[in-house]
């Protein structure tokens, strides 16, 4: 039977010290076999102490689910994929979005029931969330993403990507290496240790390809890349590629979407 719990404010707000001992106490008294959470930062920070309290082996970054016990999921950037077989009483997994179809907004034949609050700790406690608000398109749910790296060779340059993206209302990203350059944000880092994406149309400006790049966005459903070296890895996951200097052909191609 499926069933979900509706909790209170502190699922939501509070720091993962707090929510995780509320999952266990409602795992246990709904003799829950499977707790699932999308791979965040904050999930990675609160199902661990789950498994931990529940005696279970955790299984994260799943990317497909064979069967109630049987999960895929990837190491090392992506180059290794592995079937993971669980035995334990309750399957503890964080699954990664990009991976799965979006589910219906409505419908459904999950039970649903009220969670039982939990005493509160006190050990740490949820004080704000920080965002940067802005009306590009998010980078995580856009259709089409535009990343650039350190081909670019500065952060003003990036007003080219800007200026492309704005008529395909496309979310702009960017490598780690720019990102450590100080030519962009934190929050516009796509790659491993960055936002993991998999939009319809990704387009890559001026970087190489690198490992850690390439976990974070090689479930785009088409790739396209330019680049002036022919040999840079980007061209070997991308659909389409073209080899030239990005400050000649972007405002081109921009030129032409906007025609």
């Amino acid at each position: 039977m499926l069933r979900s719990l509706v909790g209170s404010e502190m699922c939501i707000r509070d720091s993962p010290e707090e929510v995780s001992p509320f999952i266990v106490e409602n795992a246990k008294a709904g003799s829950f076999t499977h707790i699932v959470g999308a791979t965040s930062a904050f999930i990675k920070n609160a199902l661990p102490r789950v498994a931990a309290a529940l005696d279970s082996m955790p299984i994260s970054d799943v990317t497909e689910i064979k069967d109630e016990n049987s999960f895929v999921r990837q190491a090392y950037a992506g180059n290794v994929i592995s079937t993971v077989t669980s035995a334990d009483t309750v399957k503890i997994l964080t699954i990664r979005p990009t991976s799965f179809d979006r589910a219906a907004g409505e419908g459904g034949s999950a039970e649903v029931k009220d969670a039982k609050d939990t005493p509160k700790k006190e050990s740490s406690k949820w004080v704000e969330d920080v965002v940067a608000k802005t009306d590009k398109p998010d980078l995580a749910t856009a259709n089409v993403v535009i990343s650039g790296g350190r081909g670019l060779k500065n952060g003003d340059n990036f007003k080219l990507l800007d200026e492309l993206a704005a008529p395909l209302k496309a979310a702009v990203g960017a490598t780690r290496a720019v990102v450590d350059a100080g030519y962009c944000p934190n929050e516009m880092q796509v790659g491993q240790t960055g936002k993991i994406v998999a939009p319809g149309l990704y387009i890559a400006i001026g970087l190489s390809g690198a490992i850690q790049h390439i976990a974070g966005m090689k479930d785009s459903k088409v790739i396209a890349c330019i680049n002036t070296d022919e040999d840079a890895p980007i061209f070997c996951v991308s659909d389409y590629g073209l080899k030239a200097d990005l400050f000649d052909a972007v405002p081109k191609l921009t030129e032409m979407v906007k025609q």
